[in-house]
């Protein structure tokens, strides 16, 4: 089961990545994010409250991941968008366990605290 989603939140902690072999052909790239999805609702005082907010396993398949693990911080607000994908596992104790997470397609730096971007030289053919 999944559905679409689009949610703004904070990384929580530091990315994780990983290689995964994949025969011949270059390995498959994971970066896992812990992202704070909150509800902010903005109070008399210019202010804002969050109200009800989740934390959510985040993870994005990509080519360049390796490189995106030094580019995503903790602290740092994005912006995602993917899929939601209900995981059903037993824990240690054989107990049934039901988490979610989300399969992005993307994740987008928002401007919040970034100090400074620095574009590396375009690629001959490449984006």
């Amino acid at each position: 089961m999944s559905t679409h989603f689009v949610g703004e939140g904070n990384i929580g902690s530091a990315p994780d990545y990983r290689e995964f072999p994949n025969g011949n052909d270059e390995p498959r790239r994971l970066l896992r994010l812990n992202v704070y999805f909150d509800n902010p609702i903005p109070k008399k005082d210019g202010e804002f409250e969050d109200r009800g907010g989740f934390w959510a396993p985040v993870e994005l398949w990509h080519r360049d991941a390796n490189h995106w693990q030094t580019l995503y911080q903790k602290g740092m607000r994005v912006l995602v968008e993917g899929r939601t994908v209900k995981d059903e596992w037993e824990d240690a104790d054989d107990n049934e366990r039901t988490t979610f997470k989300i399969e992005a397609r993307r994740v987008g730096i928002l401007p919040y605290r970034i100090e400074s971007v620095t574009l590396s030289a375009k690629p001959a053919g490449g984006q």
